[in-house]
């Protein structure tokens, strides 16, 4: 094309040469002519949300089978990372020849990629006869490629390209939808190819359309299942328009097309954009012009009513810049024409106007594909490169210049690079399955990894028949002492049965505060439990200092309590909350180093402390663990509440036992809550089979090495520490995190159960994962995501299960007491674990209906075990004694 800037004088109209008066009098003519083909911004901005709205019907399950985009999915998950390598066979269907490729990938520091191909053609007796004899062709030149290359002894994995639309259901299947361009091989459609090919092979024993792909969130992708991470959607955009939602843009020159194709009504977008249509159309254009005397003086010639007589690379050649004229007349000549100057800038100009048209009209299906990408991401400013292959592309003089130009004033907000492809169909095709055998590879890894923590049936049953011994073992008095669940008693000896009554006080010691209760409890018809609390700190030097001083400074509290209250006077009953183990192993965890305490009655340490101030006198009833609290409170509310389980930061059960089964404390009538202290189960070695390198690293790297096994399996406390293990062993082997282990992964305690809850929700989307990873300081990609909320989930998956086989060993013992055939009981449950994660309720649940069949489990939650469970027990005991504590109604 030819382009000037002229002052518009009258000398300088005197002085125009005569091309350039023909110019200027010819190419408006032309638009006018074409005038349907010029495409504003404004209709390009109208078509980019028409193509927005077909992607989404395309995605979604319902509306994809009227959707003229179908969106097929790849089930190609990740593109390359260039650690990629091996050596792979391609093959590259779907043009007017068929190529055979061997491609090597190898790493060196570097991605580099080698490659040898062969051209084998498409004879029409081929692509037209049946679909047998065109896969056997296919396997043929295989074949012969191989022994060419001196190939056949070796086995390749082997990528194929079939550049027509196919569904897929999974990486290594494609139905074929339709044939497109000029394959119509008969029964094919509807069929695998992949199958096809591979019977072909067996016996053996051994781009000229427009489409576009983009990596699309799993998560709007309604046809396959799955929401994390993303796919690659193939949108086999040419038959954009088959509706007929573009008809008001489409000539009556690509309506001449149309009905002349293999396929009419089909493919009509690919029709006005690709190389197959291009030449035809300006064939047809041309032929229309002759014949209404616009050209060649209205002389027609053989060649120009013959079909397909004009090609892509005609419309190339006569779009050159400098000799674009000139090959412009030779070709005409070459069609039997006698082109004059004129005539030649003029069919020089329909080229330019039907070759602007389809990039105008691919820019803005792409400006669609980058706007979708940028709002997935939610970024204000998408930066991303565009892979681009065709031949128009690559021969086109102007073609790419064109459409990158208009992209990038459609989506302002894009910063597009486009890269060239080597060979796509082929190379690609390789690349795909060096990818696909790379993910194979690396999930087989990470599989290994986590299928150290799925735990069978069989596992589940050894798990519950071990703890059921455990538990015999801790009741009797001759092997009490070597068992590892301690089943201590609790000398509670009942449950609430609503006739409780009275005010008392609660002490709830366990953590860095320190929490005093008045709790007041009405029985009745309109039975009520009402409870008023203050919190005091515990500072670390009367945790770290003596026995003494830390009950001086407890009973301090009580005072100031009871000041505050206005009852300072008053002689009540007191529950005292102590979540540490008494009895068996009395020391107060990894936070609290009192001395003198070990070893000591910590009632006697209080009543002591209580007589040194000397101010006010208390009864203290009871000593009350948490997890005994929690079945209590939920006693006073379900009567068939009789055990209670701790699921949190630690991991506890106690449960109401018949007394004549416990051989610790004199006495046959009756239950007596015991505490099992369940924690220390496995300790003797017994569930080594199921503790992985991870949980021994974990052991070993904690304040106890060797005990509470069975909670460092099960708690929250060391869930996060398990995983953060397992990332740390899957990046050393490069498959997290790009190997690079980051100095926040290597500290002890980041992982907290609220970010394995977190991350496990199904409500957070791969984004929000990457985000709370970040927070963590590990820079992760998506796959990274799946990969981490994959660990996460197995390992509490396994704690959950493990605990609900230790709770169907309990409740199969209390049916067992009761010689019943069905047992119905309550649990009382709280803790953190439990109540936050999104899954280990349900996994626990589940675990026990499967392992305890003849027993219906019901559980609830517990509303302030310590506290509310802490005065329940006391006037259980006050009951039991016959001293119920009177109330003053007036005080509620």
């Amino acid at each position: 094309m030819y382009s000037c800037m002229c002052v518009a004088t009258s000398q300088c109209k005197k002085k125009r040469p005569p091309f350039l008066k023909n110019i200027l009098n010819l190419l408006p003519q032309v638009d006018r002519y074409l005038y349907h083909m010029r495409l504003s911004d404004d209709v390009l901005l109208d078509l980019m949300a028409r193509f927005q709205a077909e992607m989404v019907k395309g995605l979604a399950r319902d509306t994809n089978p009227t959707a003229t985009l179908k969106m097929l999915p790849t089930f190609v998950r990740s593109i390359p990372d260039g650690t990629e390598k091996g050596e792979f066979l391609a093959l590259d269907l779907g043009g007017s020849r068929f190529r055979v490729l061997k491609v090597k990938v190898s790493e060196n520091g570097k991605q580099n990629v080698q490659m040898e191909s062969q051209i084998y053609p498409t004879p029409k007796e081929i692509i037209h006869g049946s679909g047998t004899d065109l896969f056997q062709y296919v396997a043929d030149c295989l074949a012969d490629f191989m022994e060419t290359k001196n190939i056949k002894h070796k086995k390749f994995p082997l990528g194929f390209t079939l550049s027509f639309p196919y569904i897929q259901r999974k990486l290594e299947e494609g139905i074929l939808i339709s044939w497109t361009k000029h394959f119509k091989a008969r029964g094919v459609q509807q069929t695998d190819v992949v199958k096809s090919l591979q019977k072909a092979l067996r016996k053996h024993q051994a781009r000229t359309g427009t489409n576009a792909c983009y990596m699309e969130e799993m998560s709007n992708i309604d046809l396959v299942e799955g929401d994390e991470g993303r796919m690659c959607i193939n949108t086999e955009w040419g038959a954009f328009g088959d509706d007929a939602s573009l008809d008001d843009i489409r000539t009556e020159f690509d309506k001449e097309i149309d009905l002349g194709s293999f396929n009419p009504g089909k493919q009509l977008f690919e029709k006005m954009i690709s190389g197959l249509y291009l030449g035809e159309l300006v064939r047809i254009i041309l032929l229309k012009m002759t014949r209404e005397g616009l050209l060649f003086n209205g002389k027609l010639s053989t060649a120009l009513c013959t079909k397909g007589k004009i090609e892509t690379k005609h419309i190339a050649a006569m779009e050159k810049y400098k000799e674009g004229l000139s090959n412009t007349k030779e070709i005409l000549m070459e069609l039997g024409l006698a082109p004059s100057e004129d005539d030649c800038i003029a069919v020089q100009h329909v080229c330019t106007v039907v070759s602007f048209r389809s990039a105008n009209l691919c820019a803005a299906a792409l400006a669609a594909i980058l706007t979708r990408l940028r709002e997935n991401k939610k970024v204000a400013r998408l930066r991303t490169t565009v892979g681009v292959d065709g031949t128009l592309y690559k021969i086109h003089p102007q073609y790419a210049k064109r459409l990158h130009k208009v992209v990038r004033r459609l989506v302002p907000n894009c910063d597009v690079r486009f890269l060239l492809s080597e060979s796509g169909s082929g190379k690609g095709a390789a690349m795909v399955t060096a990818v696909a055998c790379r993910l194979l590879s690396q999930r087989k890894q990470i599989n290994e990894v986590l299928s150290l923590f799925k735990i069978t049936k069989e596992n589940l049953i050894g798990v519950k028949n071990r703890m059921r011994a455990e538990l015999e073992y801790g009741l009797k008095k001759e092997t009490h002492p070597v068992a590892t669940v301690k089943m201590l008693p609790t000398f509670v000896y009942g449950t609430p049965d609503g006739t409780e009554n009275g005010k008392f006080l609660a002490l709830d010691l366990g953590g860095t505060n320190f929490r005093v209760l008045l709790v007041k409890i009405r029985s009745g018809r309109s039975k009520s439990v009402r409870m008023y609390n203050k919190i005091f700190a515990i500072p670390l030097e009367i945790m770290q200092g003596t026995g003494e001083e830390l009950f001086d400074h407890i009973v301090q509290c009580i005072a100031d309590f009871l000041e505050y209250m206005g009852i300072k006077g008053a002689r009540l009953p007191l529950g005292f909350t102590f979540s540490f183990p008494c009895r068996q192993h009395l020391s107060f965890i990894d936070w609290f180093k009192a001395t003198d305490c070990e070893g000591e009655d910590v009632v006697d340490m209080l009543r002591e402390a209580i007589k040194r101030r000397n101010e006010f006198d208390l009864d203290i009833v009871a000593v009350v663990n948490d997890t005994v609290g929690t079945m209590m409170t939920c006693g006073y509310e379900d009567s068939n509440c009789e055990i209670g389980l701790i699921a949190g930061t630690g991991s506890n059960v106690c449960y109401m036992e018949d007394m004549r089964n416990i051989e610790i404390v004199e006495g046959d009538e009756g239950k007596m809550c015991i505490n099992t202290e369940w924690g220390g189960f496995g300790d003797n070695g017994c569930i080594d089979n199921l503790r992985t390198k991870y949980d021994k690293e974990v052991d070993e790297g904690s304040l106890n090495p060797g005990e509470q096994r069975y909670e460092k399996m099960t708690s929250g406390m060391y869930l996060g520490e398990i995983v953060r293990q397992i990332l740390i062993d899957l990046t050393k082997q490069g498959l997290l995190f790009r190997g690079q282990i980051s100095e926040r992964l290597r500290t002890r305690g980041i992982f907290e159960t609220k970010f394995l809850s977190q991350i496990e929700s199904d409500r957070l989307v791969l984004l929000q994962v990457r985000r709370i990873l970040q927070q963590l300081g590990l820079d992760s990609t998506c796959d990274d995501s799946i990969i981490v909320k994959e660990v996460c989930g197995s390992v509490s998956k396994r704690a959950a299960q493990l605990c609900g086989a230790g709770l169907a060993a309990i409740v199969e013992k209390i049916r067992d007491n009761r010689k019943l055939e069905h047992l119905k009981t309550t649990v009382g449950v709280d803790g953190t674990l439990y109540k936050l994660h999104p899954h280990f309720s349900r996994i626990l649940q589940e675990t026990v209906k499967e392992l305890a069949p003849q027993c219906d489990v019901t559980f609830m939650l517990s509303e302030d075990g310590s506290g509310k469970g802490a005065a329940l027990i006391t006037a259980v005991a006050k009951r039991e004694r016959g001293e119920m504590v009177g109330l003053d109604h007036s005080t509620w």
